[in-house]
């Protein structure tokens, strides 16, 4: 991969920050997202998962399985 430089705004730069803070990546991956996106219209035109709708949510919660279909006793009564 290869690295490049470029000059942005502060207001941009706290922007950046704030997404990479809010998806739990670097502000690279923010980038690298934003240029695929902008240069590749295709890619976005399909329909979002569900996980891409609630992907900040994900393994957002403390103190709970890690799945909780790992465990035959959590899925008591689910259906009824």
């Amino acid at each position: 991969m290869q690295t490049i430089s470029l000059k942005i705004s502060d207001e941009l730069l706290a922007e950046l920050e704030r997404a990479a803070k809010a998806k739990r990546v670097a502000k690279s991956v923010v980038v690298r997202e934003s240029l695929e996106a902008a240069l590749r219209p295709r890619a976005r035109s399909r329909t979002a998962s569900s996980f891409d709708l609630a992907a900040d949510l994900a393994g957002s919660l403390k103190g709970l399985p890690r799945d909780l279909a790992h465990n035959p006793k959590y899925m008591d009564g689910f259906g009824e």
